[in-house]
Parts: C-alpha cells; structure tokens; sequence
C-alpha cells in the first residue's frame, strides 16, 4: 500500500486508507478523526482473522482462539504529533508499522526510558500494564493494532487508557 504520508490534508489521507482498507475486504466499523494526535480506524470483528492474516502473518495461530476477543485497529500518527504516556489495566498490544516510521517509547515504569525508531514492516509487542508512547515523524505514520483483551468478559476499551502524561491536557 502506498499513501500520501507527506500531506498536510488529514481528511485526504483517511479516506485514502479506508478506501484501502475496504479494497482488501476488510469492514470498518468506526472512524474517529478528532484525536489531537491524529485518529483510528476501528475493523469489524468479523474481519479479525483476515486483519491478522494480513498485517500479523507471524503471529501464532493460537492468536485466533474463540476465547480471546482481539480488536483490530489502524492508528494514523501525525507529524510530530505524541500519543498519551499511558499503559493499559485489560489490555497487552501488538503494533505493525503499515507505512511510514513512527518513534516508539516504552518502560516497565512511569519514567520514559526505551525509545527507538519503527519503520515499516517493524512489530512490537506491549505487555499489559507496560507504558508506552508513539511519536509521529516527519510524515504521518499508519500502523495496524491488535489489542489483546485480558478479560474476555470485560474488554478493554478507550476507558482503558492510564495517561501518565499527555500533551493535551487529557486525563
């Protein structure tokens, strides 16, 4: 896939990642293009098996196993633009740089220590609990997400967000 990661028309670049999205079958579930750090793009459940075929091939098959719901997402980072510090209660992440690079900050604490650049193709596996950050570049960058859920019977959620830090003002 290829997109226009040097626009400055966040509008443009959504709808040419959703119209990629649905051309490889997938159903969108959700858009939400009001995060001050860029947006997502929720897939179907339905769509789950073939999202991790896809963007997660070396994921073991036990990923798909009934009992585990996982919620695929695609993320779109904006230049220069930093997701919350934040870890997860219910949740561990998988994160696939689908096209462009993004900065990349984790600790198994509230001190910001691990930083390293992802570029394409790049995976990085998050433990529930453990804090992390990503950072937008020079251009926008477009990963894939799977969230792990570890309590079948209550999901994580956006609620599930702890933000240590963030540059909005958000809590």
């Amino acid at each position: 896939m290829t997109f226009n990661l040097a626009t400055s028309n966040k509008e443009e670049l959504f709808t040419e990642v959703c119209n990629s999205l649905e051309d490889l079958g997938f159903n969108i579930e959700a858009i939400d293009k009001n995060r001050p750090w860029g947006g997502f793009i929720v897939i179907d459940q339905d769509s789950t098996a073939s999202f991790l075929h896809y963007y997660f091939p070396d994921l073991a098959e036990s990923e798909l196993d009934a009992e585990l719901r996982l919620s695929p997402k695609i993320l779109l980072v904006a230049p220069s633009k930093k997701l919350s510090w934040q870890y997860h209660h219910r949740r561990s992440e998988v994160w696939v740089v689908v096209a462009g690079e993004v900065k990349v900050i984790t600790s198994d604490d509230d001190s910001q220590k691990n930083e390293r650049n992802l570029k394409e193709g790049e995976v990085i596996h998050l433990a529930q609990g453990e804090r992390h950050r990503i950072i937008g570049t020079d251009k926008w960058g477009i990963l894939a997400e799977i969230w792990r859920h570890s309590d079948p019977e209550n999901p994580s959620d956006e609620d599930d967000i702890v933000r240590v830090e963030d540059d909005f003002g958000r809590e």
